[in-house]
C-alpha cells in the first residue's frame, strides 16, 4: 500500500505520538477516577472486580503502546536519523521492523478487548445468547484479520514510499470496516434495550432510577470510538498517512470510551443512593406495585440491574430484589454494571 499521500511519515510520527501522549495522559486521569468510582466506599468482597481487571488491562496495554511508539520515534528521529538509509523517512516505511510489529499487536489486543466489553454488556442488558451471536461473530473475524495483519507487517518488506503491500492493505482496511460494523452494532443493541426498558417502566414509578444519563454516556462512548474508527478507515483506504496518526489516537480513546461509561454508572448510582437516603430508605405503594410487576432477582449485593418478568434484564437487584408483602421494602443502595 503506497501512503504517498498526506503528510510525510517522519512528521506523522512526530505528530501520532504527540496526540497520543495528550489522550494517555487524558485516560490516565480517567482510569484514576474509575477506581475511584469502583472501590471509594467498597469493602473489597463488594468491588466488581472482572470489572476491575479490564480497567486495569486497558491502562497497562495504553501504557505499553505509548513507550513503543516513544521508542519507535525516538530510534527513527534520533538514533537510526544520519545512518537509516533514506534518512527518517524511509524508516518510518520499514514496517516489519520490531517496534512497529509489537505496537500494532498491541493495538489489536486493546481493539479486541474493548470491543469484547461492549459485546458482554449486551448480554448482560439482554441475558440471552441468542442476541451476541451476530456480534460475536464480527468479534472473531476482527481477531482473525487483525492477527493476519500482524503476520504480515512482520513478513513485509517496504520499497521507497511504500509503507504496505497492496494485499496487506485489504486485511487492514477489513480489520478497521468489521470493528466499526462490531461496535455500531453491539452499542446499537445496548442502547435500544436500555431506553426500550426505561421507556416501559418510567410512568409507573415513583423512585426516579433513570438510566437517560447512562444511555447517553453509552452513545457518547460509541460515537467518538466509531468516528476516530471511521476516520482510519477512510484514510487506510485512501492510501493516506494520515490513517497512521489515527491508529495510535485510537489506543487512548478505546480506553477512555470504557472509563466514561463506569465513571457515569458511578455517579447515577451515588445520585440514586441519595434519592432514597433522603425518601427515608422506603418505597411508596405505587413503588410496591411497581415491583410485583417487575421480579427483581435477589441478593446480598447492591442493585445492579433491574429484570422484569419477561427476562429482559436491564439492572440486577439486591435489597430492592423481594416482591411487595404490604411491608416497608427498604432500600440501602445501588450499583449499576452496564
Amino acid at each position: 500500500m503506497a501512503f504517498a499521500k498526506g503528510i510525510p511519515l517522519d512528521s506523522a510520527a512526530i505528530m501520532s505520538t504527540v496526540l497520543e501522549g495528550i489522550l494517555y495522559g487524558f485516560s490516565v486521569l480517567m482510569f484514576i477516577g474509575t477506581i475511584w468510582a469502583l472501590t471509594y466506599k467498597h469493602h473489597m468482597r463488594d468491588v466488581n472486580r472482572p470489572i476491575t481487571a479490564v480497567a486495569v488491562l486497558l491502562l497497562a496495554l495504553s501504557t505499553a503502546h505509548m513507550v513503543v511508539d516513544i521508542i519507535r520515534t525516538e530510534e527513527g528521529l534520533v538514533q537510526y536519523r544520519d545512518t537509516f538509509p533514506g534518512g527518517p523517512e524511509a524508516f518510518f516505511a520499514e514496517i516489519a521492523r520490531k517496534t512497529f510489529v509489537i505496537k500494532n499487536a498491541i493495538f489489536v489486543s486493546q481493539t479486541l478487548l474493548g470491543d469484547g466489553v461492549v459485546i458482554y454488556r449486551c448480554y448482560v442488558v439482554w441475558q440471552t445468547v441468542w442476541v451476541i451471536i451476530l456480534p460475536s461473530m464480527l468479534w472473531f473475524s476482527v481477531a482473525v484479520t487483525g492477527v493476519y495483519s500482524i503476520y504480515s507487517f512482520s513478513r513485509t518488506t517496504s520499497i521507497s514510499g511504500n509503507v504496505f503491500s497492496h494485499a496487506t492493505r485489504q486485511w487492514i482496511s477489513a480489520f478497521y470496516a468489521l470493528t466499526l460494523a462490531t461496535n455500531l452494532l453491539s452499542s446499537g443493541l445496548l442502547a435500544y434495550r436500555i431506553w426500550k426498558i426505561e421507556r416501559t417502566v418510567a410512568n409507573t414509578r415513583t423512585t426516579k432510577m433513570t438510566t437517560t444519563s447512562i444511555l447517553r454516556v453509552i452513545m457518547d462512548a460509541a460515537i467518538v470510538y466509531s468516528i476516530a474508527l471511521l476516520c482510519t478507515l477512510i484514510g487506510s483506504v485512501c492510501s493516506n498517512n494520515g490513517s497512521l496518526v489515527m491508529i495510535d489516537v485510537l489506543m487512548p480513546i478505546i480506553s477512555i470510551a470504557f472509563y466514561m461509561v463506569i465513571i457515569r454508572i458511578a455517579i447515577g448510582k451515588k445520585n440514586l443512593s441519595h434519592v432514597l437516603t433522603v425518601r427515608g430508605g422506603s418505597t411508596s405503594e405505587t413503588d410496591r406495585g411497581n415491583l410485583r410487576h417487575y421480579a427483581l432477582k435477589p441478593s446480598q449485593v447492591h442493585i445492579s440491574e433491574f429484570t422484569p418478568n419477561d427476562d429482559a434484564s436491564m439492572y440486577r437487584n439486591g435489597n430492592l430484589g423481594r416482591p411487595s408483602t404490604g411491608k416497608e421494602v427498604s432500600v440501602e443502595g445501588t450499583t449499576c454494571e452496564v
